[in-house]
């Protein structure tokens, strides 16, 4: 399913006419109607303010995916456990820092880190058992 198709289902979806959704987004229905008969196709900025106005991805868009938005299907398949980690990540500045750092570290890098952290939980551990 391409682009006209996948445009008309979602102006359907929210009920409107051709017209309504020209006048919503500033365009003409004409150009609307060439949209949803592959008449003519929109640039890339309209497709991407019109993947906005559906709240969907530009690849659903364009009927490459038919996951409506990949971001929130991500999210909802995410256990309660990785929820609340995600979540202490986004409310801490210092573990978002350290977080947004590692996203770009090397693998060895992310490996000594884990052996330090490692060692540290050790350390931790060992005072725990003396007191």
């Amino acid at each position: 399913m391409g682009l006209p198709k996948r445009l008309r289902e979602l102006r359907k979806e929210m009920n409107l006419t051709q017209e309504e959704l020209a006048n919503k987004l500033n365009l003409t229905k004409a150009n609307i109607s060439k949209y949803e008969t592959g008449r003519i196709e929109p640039n890339i900025e309209t497709i991407n303010f019109l993947a906005k106005f559906f709240n969907v991805s530009v690849d659903y868009l364009l009927g490459r995916t038919d996951v409506r938005s990949p971001h929130s299907d991500a999210e909802n398949e995410l256990t309660e456990e990785e929820k609340e980690l995600l979540e202490k990540i986004k409310s801490d500045p210092e573990l978002s820092i350290l977080f947004h750092d590692l996203k770009s570290a090397p693998k060895k890098k992310i490996k000594q880190l884990l052996k330090t952290w490692e060692f540290v939980q050790e350390q931790f551990d060992e005072w725990d058992d003396e007191e």
